[in-house]
């Protein structure tokens, strides 16, 4: 019979598991904050200290996440917002307060940059691009120039996984892009959005999106 996993090992996964799953980091007990805390105190020391970086107050960094920022394409973290396991950012970001980003998630801000407002979720998987290759015909695809007009998500927004937001595009307070929707054009406020390219499929303030 094999023996138990040490309490060590029980927490190396505790850990792997707050990587992938953030949102159970401000849900831990006592208990678990007198580890949890000082592991991420760790994490978030030592990437600001290597990156050009600013988080606010109790913010969740998985340190299997991605972050890269440098002076010009700094990266701003407000409170309480949190970054899952293989993440990838690239500055210029602007994110606001309890804001997630899942697993898997990508947000490269270009060079004009991505902003996000407050308490938007951006779901596995999306991808967020503030930058576009040209396709001139003759030209090689690796020497194309890029262009970059950046991206602006607002508050209260949730991006489905998988979904893809273009360059250029803004999209309004309180909007819903469903999962693997290719975002090309801007979405209103509280619109529900669809498809590739996506469009509008709803209005979140309609009856059938209420809880019932």
């Amino acid at each position: 019979m094999e023996p138990a996993p040490s309490p060590e090992q029980f927490r190396e996964q505790h850990k792997k598991r707050l990587s992938w799953m953030p949102w159970l980091y401000f849900s831990l007990k006592d208990k678990h904050l007198v580890w949890a805390r000082p592991w991420q105190q760790a994490v978030q020391a030592q990437l600001m200290a290597q990156e050009t970086v600013e988080l606010g107050e109790d913010c969740f960094i998985a340190p299997e996440a991605g972050i890269f920022a440098q002076l010009g394409r700094g990266i701003v973290l407000g409170s309480r917002s949190t970054v899952a396991a293989h993440a990838f950012l690239h500055g210029p970001l602007s994110i606001g307060r309890n804001v997630s980003i899942n697993a898997r998630a990508s947000l490269d801000g270009g060079a004009v940059g991505i902003t996000v407002g407050d308490d938007t979720r951006i779901a596995s998987g999306a991808c967020l691009y503030a930058f576009d290759h040209q396709l001139d015909p003759t030209r090689l695809i690796r020497e194309q120039p890029v262009r970059s007009r950046g991206i602006v998500v607002g508050k209260d927004v949730w991006i489905g996984a998988q979904a893809g937001v273009t360059d250029g595009v803004t999209i309004g307070d309180h909007a819903a892009v469903a999962m693997g929707a290719v975002v090309t054009h801007d979405v209103p406020a509280w619109a529900v959005v669809a498809g590739v390219p996506a469009r509008v499929i709803g209005d979140r303030r309609d009856e059938k999106y209420r809880l019932g």
